[in-house]
């Protein structure tokens, strides 16, 4: 895995490339001089969070033949902001999923997903508190 940053513009704004081509630019917050052209980095680990574990919900729900016809993720965070650094304190994620799906399949999923599959979630899990809810729409 490589992921190389080159600076756009001003003082923080970077842009990250992956090996594959795909980019995403991030930037500082205004309060020290960002632009707001892009995600801060600390917003990036949810992006890599929701990513993470929707990809994981989505594999277990198929697997287990479900009919997930579409899936939406609701990520909210606090910070630590008492400490250097001000790392995460809690994390909670909410699935809306959509389908005639299993209360139990969808249960089982998500507890395999944050207890087994997610290695974002399994890093954060270290520093913060991970809740997470879900909604199913049939």
């Amino acid at each position: 895995m490589e992921i190389n940053l080159v600076r756009k513009s001003g003082k923080f704004n970077f842009e990250a490339e992956n090996t594959a081509g795909f980019k995403v630019e991030l930037d500082a917050k205004p309060a020290i001089g960002g632009e707001g052209k892009g995600f801060r980095p600390m917003e990036m680990l949810l992006v890599g969070l929701g990513g993470c574990s929707g990809i994981d919900v989505v594999n277990v729900l198929t697997k287990q033949k479900e009919p997930l016809e579409d899936i939406k993720i609701a990520i909210k965070a606090t910070r630590k902001d008492e400490e250097m650094p001000p790392i995460f304190d809690v994390i909670d994620i909410h699935f809306e999923l959509y389908g005639t799906l299993s209360v139990q399949k969808v249960e089982r999923a998500l507890a395999m997903t944050f207890d087994k599959y997610c290695s974002v979630s399994n890093i954060l899990g270290r520093s913060a508190t991970i809740n997470f809810t879900y909604t199913i729409h049939q």
